[in-house]
């Protein structure tokens, strides 16, 4: 058919137009909200404008540009680039991603752990599934359009438009492979962000509510612990004299290191541990690192998809390519997969252990940074300091073999990713007698490359799966431990609003003995006064009321409303007096100065600078002991809790300032309608004034007759009235009165980058011999890679025109004529690879393990000899963040980071090179493509310094490990600002 010139005008106008409409409906699409346009976003900030606080972030009312890209970042990481950010320059989060609101609905769902996480983020996941599949046909798109391409290009009789239309095909994919890789990221974040708050804040509610169950003493010997302990005393504790001289060999380190594993895995598996509750350094390690281990496979859910579906598109795509010969290379992956199979259970094995040896290290950790006051006063520091040493040198041990483990195990694998070609092309030349030509070896060189990334992530898939499988049983046994309300035979009686027990026998958590016995008393509204000697039981029968205690025996009733509760030794958060005293309450201003005065602060806080906004310290370190008392009780009144149980809050106090808190607040007009049961000695005080006193012996309570005083309230009384603990609160006012908000200083942001000399400081750690030795050894393993991609380009060559230029080529025979030097020579290169590869992965064990050694030490050197004034100034939780987070990240992150960049600065050095010698004019483009990763990445990395900053000091006001007074409603928010830091 022939057309005129005026149809082919038209046919292309017309085909114009209806691209240029297809591109305007593309960016009108493009251009459309995500959210609903009617919906209310005035709390929402602008996609473009200044981030403030105040405002949530604007990811919840963009356009699918603006989605696609991210650009709405851009002003986030403008600011941080020119300056530090601090909290007010970072949006608030969105509602899909506050903890608070996490924990409300997650609270809400019901089944194990893992169902309530796959309903809590069953949309994610199946997006994410999506994701993956769409990038792993983009992914194996390229090789069958890199085969296409070269066919193209060798056959002179294509026209030249079939080779360009491949080459921008392979462009789409890639873009649309990485558009799926952006997106991943997006919903992986999201996913391991609200997984990981949804766990954490359900462990810290279980902590508030679970029972505390005792342990039956068992008689030990005199200083027990102590052969083990001197068998591993440090040299350096030796007095010289005593020192033998011993002759140290450069491999000293590691003969020890073979000592110390030897001993830890007879000492480790020659006993067995019955199963014991959850002890705090337990629960710390379920909250850092078993979460982390959980939500992390959150993060990487697209490799459940993408792993197994790329594996079997590599071998369906190879097969086509070379047909049966592909199934030798299967055999080698079957075999090597058989091998890791033994390897990871025994793996698993280890790694239970380790985790166990990690808790009872964390709890040590604890434990020492908790006393250290006393053990500084006592001179037991380094005593202390010594058994922490050996629980870590232990956790090194277990965390060494686990490692040498996993090394077998990516050794295994990339044997079998080496062998899969070698084996294949044996097949396909030796056996299918086929040439091996360039658009066959490089697609199938591409298509290995893919297949070895698959083959070596699925054991390590395996791995991490099987790990959070540990992770969860641990997170499983601990929520599956009884709570209090389980063991206590409570029946709560609406028409009776007073507690009351009849014949009610209690005992501690997990034991038989009785501590209280047949206890009948009812307290009705009003001041209730407990008294007796120590030890009778006083505390113990609050305990019982608050449900901490076992029922033996008899019934217990009480009303349905909320109790508070003011200990004997005072809980104080490291925050101002006046957020001490409303806690998680609205202000009521009228309400918080009748409390103020009703507790006598009102006098204290006229003498600090800073009046109520004074920050306490560390549990009230800037405060007396009456000052601290009075603030709890502050806290306790000043909440709407109908019932309040006191456990001796007018003991650290002076008789006058008692009895002003006696009259005004015990009995006053703030106590009106509550239930007040007070545990106290100084009965004289109250006695006219309480609706009845019980006295407690010996475990059995009565009531008294409130005219019959006491035997031994003369000697109370005596200490009561004595001026000393008046004198000694003066006394603290006069020191603390300019000083009072001083008492905590806030953790240093460094401004920039982080300095060289802190990651010098890491590489001494690990020795430097060891470093040199690796980065040789990653030289070598980049080199044998390519030769190995050298020597199949020369195997295809060979086949039309005589070998390159090397003279021991140039011996070989022709492909065509004798093929067994071929393969040899690629078996060869192969096998060598995977053992380099291992080297690399031994001698990056051996660093971890003197890096994390030594650091570890450095780290407790300074905590046991600091000034007193810097456990004043420092929290203990940001000791611990200290002690276990960033010993976490030395012992892992940083030496994977640290082999990745000088692997990738060898890889793109050699690359330079390989490119110069074959296509020179391609450097141009290499050079931009460099000079614009480093201008992004350079704009990049501040802002993200500057939030993991504000992350790590966000982090000092979250305690991992709640106290029982905690509010478990109150404490999601520090949670939040972690979110940035991961984005």
């Amino acid at each position: 058919m022939v057309y005129d010139t005026h149809t082919l005008s038209l046919v292309f106008v017309l085909q114009a137009v209806e691209t240029l409409a297809a591109l305007l409906h593309l960016i009108v699409i493009l251009c459309m909200p995500l959210r609903d346009p009617e919906l209310p976003a005035s709390d929402i900030s602008p996609a473009f404008g200044t981030p403030n606080h105040l405002f949530r972030s604007p990811e919840d009312n963009l356009t699918l540009w603006q989605f696609m890209s991210v650009t709405w970042m851009a002003p986030l990481i403008s600011i941080g680039y020119k300056r530090q950010l601090n909290d007010e320059d970072v949006w608030s989060l969105s509602y899909e991603f506050q903890h608070q609101i996490l924990h409300e609905n997650f609270r809400e769902l019901s089944g194990s752990v893992v169902r309530r996480l796959l309903s809590a983020n069953g949309l994610d996941l199946a997006i994410l599934s999506c994701l993956g599949i769409l990038e792993s046909l983009s992914n194996f798109a390229g090789p069958v359009l890199l085969q296409q391409l070269l066919r193209a290009m060798e056959d002179a009789r294509a026209p030249q438009s079939k080779a360009i239309t491949f080459a921008v095909l392979s462009l789409v994919v890639r873009l649309v492979a990485c558009q799926s890789g952006v997106f991943t990221t997006w919903y992986s974040r999201r996913c391991y962000e609200r997984s990981r708050g949804e766990m954490i804040t359900m462990l810290y509610e279980k902590t508030l509510s679970r029972k505390l169950v005792g342990e039956t003493a068992t008689p030990t010997a005199a200083n027990p612990g102590e052969a083990d302990l001197n068998d591993n005393v440090d040299e350096a504790d030796v007095l010289p004299s005593q020192r033998k001289p011993r002759v140290k060999s450069m491999w000293y380190p590691v003969t020890q290191l073979a000592g110390f594993l030897k001993q830890s895995i007879r000492r480790r598996f020659s006993r067995e541990k019955a199963e014991q509750q959850a002890s705090i350094g337990k629960i710390y390690n379920l909250m850092r690192n078993d979460v982390y281990e959980v939500s992390q496979r959150f993060w990487e859910f697209n490799k459940v998809i993408q792993i197994p579906l790329s594996l079997i598109l590599s071998i369906v795509l190879v097969w086509k390519l070379i047909g049966w010969p592909c199934f030798f290379g299967v055999v080698t992956v079957i075999v090597a997969q058989s091998v890791n199979v033994l390897i990871t259970r025994v793996l698993l094995r280890y790694e239970r252990e380790r985790r166990k040896i990690t808790d009872q290290k964390l709890e040590r950790v604890t434990q020492f940074i908790t006393a250290i006051r006393h053990l500084r006063w006592y001179g037991w520091q380094d005593y202390w300091q010594e058994k922490v040493m050996q629980a870590r040198q232990e956790e090194l041990n277990f965390m060494i073999l686990t490692k040498l483990w996993r090394a077998l195990i990516s050794f295994a694998n990339y044997l079998a990713s080496g062998l899969f070609p070698v084996a294949a092309f044996f097949a396909y030349t030796a056996l299918a007698g086929k040439p091996l030509r360039i658009d066959v070896a490089f697609p199938a060189l591409q298509l290995f490359s893919m297949l070895e990334n698959s083959l070596r992530d699925v054991p390590d898939l395996i791995t991490t799966l099987l790990n959070a499988n540990i992770a969860v049983g641990r997170i499983e046994d601990f929520m599956g431990e009884p709570n209090k309300d389980d063991a206590m035979v409570r029946s709560v009686s609406a028409a009776r609003p007073h507690i009351l027990l009849r014949d009610a026998s209690f005992a501690w958590p997990g034991t038989s003995h009785l501590v209280l016995r047949n206890v009948t008393l009812e307290f009705p509204n009003g001041l209730s006064v407990i008294y007796g000697k120590v030890a009778a039981g006083k505390t113990a029968l609050l305990q019982a009321l608050l449900g901490e205690l076992d029922g033996r025996g008899g019934t217990i009733s009480l009303p349905t409303h909320v109790v508070g509760y003011c200990a004997q030794t005072p809980w104080l958060q490291s925050m101002s007096i006046k957020d001490n005293i409303l806690f998680v309450s609205p202000y009521e201003e009228v309400r918080y100065r009748k409390v103020l005065e009703a507790c006598a602060l009102t006098q204290d806080l006229a003498s600090f600078k800073d009046g109520d906004l004074t920050n306490i310290g560390e549990n009230g370190i800037g405060l007396s002991g009456g000052q601290k008392a009075r603030v709890a009780l502050a806290r306790a009144i000043y909440s709407q809790a109908k019932i309040l149980f006191l456990d001796d809050p007018i003991s650290a106090l002076d008789h006058q300032t008692a009895t002003i808190i006696v009259q005004k607040c015990l009995c006053g007009p703030l106590t009106q309608g509550r239930t007040v049961v007070l545990v106290t000695h100084r009965t004289a005080l109250c006695r006219d004034k309480a609706k009845q006193i019980i006295e407690v012996t010996e475990g059995s309570a009565r009531v008294l007759d409130k005219g019959v005083l006491p035997s031994e309230e003369a000697s109370d009384m005596l200490v009561a009235e004595s001026p000393e603990t008046d004198k000694e609160d003066q006394q603290k006012h006069m020191e603390k009165d300019d000083t009072a908000d001083k008492f905590v200083e806030e953790e240093k942001r460094v401004h920039g980058g982080v300095k060289a000399a802190v990651y010098w400081e890491y590489i001494k750690a690990g020795k430097l011999k060891w470093w040199f030795l690796m980065v040789i050894l990653l030289a070598l393993y980049r080199l044998v890679g390519l030769g190995e991609t050298w020597f199949l380009k020369k195997w295809g060559e060979a086949y039309d025109r005589p070998v390159g230029v090397l003279s021991f080529l140039d011996s070989l025979p022709s492909p065509e004529a004798n093929i067994r030097p071929w393969l040899l020579g690629f078996f060869v290169l192969a096998f060598a690879q995977a053992v380099v590869f291992l080297l690399v992965q031994c001698f990056m064990i051996v660093l971890v393990y003197f890096t994390g050694r030594q650091m570890f030490r450095d780290v407790m050197d300074r905590v046991s000899h600091a000034t007193f004034r810097f456990y004043d100034v420092t929290p203990i939780g940001r000791l611990m963040n200290r002690m276990t987070s960033d010993i976490g990240t030395v012992d892992g992150n940083i030496s994977s980071q640290f082999q990745a960049v000088a692997f990738l600065a060898i890889t793109w050095a050699s690359s330079i090179v390989v490119i110069a010698s074959v296509t020179p004019i391609f450097l141009a483009f290499s050079f931009a493509l460099t000079a614009s990763f480093v201008f992004i990445f350079l704009r990049f990395l501040p802002t993200s310094q500057s939030l993991r900053r504000l992350e790590v000091c966000a982090c000092r006001h979250f305690q991992y490990y709640p106290t029982a007074d905690q509010d478990p409603d109150g404490f999601p928010q520090p949670l939040d600002v972690q979110f940035w830091s991961i984005t």
